[in-house]
């Protein structure tokens, strides 16, 4: 079972609500691919769903030093933080991950289409407008003859 196989079965524990379960695959994905951040992610979120607030914290901050910038790891470090009562830390993860999205946001602004990371063929299409037709305006017409 390749490393892609076994994060999906940790995710369908996690989808079934099997927290146990789904940590310890989750954990044998990280031995094996240290830079996996989708299993980082899941990981801190099952420790959350678990009620284990510390765990989830540390587990963020570990996906935090993956991607530093990513608008959903401050999401969820701000939850992680607000369930143990750290409403201070939790404000401030709240306004980075704010500050990220902002960032997403000018980063995909004029640009016609938006790549998603990592995978060039995905592209999501921006509206175009429809060219503005006027309705017939029949007191400009001549009469005919």
């Amino acid at each position: 079972m390749n490393s892609q196989e076994k994060y999906d079965d940790a995710m369908f524990d996690f989808s079934r609500g099997e927290f146990d379960r789904a940590i310890a695959k989750l954990k044998t994905v990280l031995a094996t691919d240290r830079g996996n951040f989708e299993a980082q992610l899941a990981l801190g979120m099952a420790f959350y769903r678990k009620g284990d607030y510390a765990s989830a914290i540390a587990e963020g901050h570990r996906a935090e030093k993956l991607r530093p910038k990513e608008q959903l790891v401050h999401t969820n470090l701000s939850l992680f933080y607000m369930k143990s009562g750290d409403k201070v830390t939790a404000e401030k993860h709240g306004l980075q991950a704010k500050i990220e999205s902002w960032r997403a946001d000018a980063a995909t602004a004029g640009s016609p289409a938006v790549k998603t990371e990592g995978d060039s063929e995905l592209v999501i299409a921006k509206p175009t407008p429809l060219p503005m037709k006027f309705p017939s305006q029949p007191w400009k017409k001549k009469p005919a003859v």
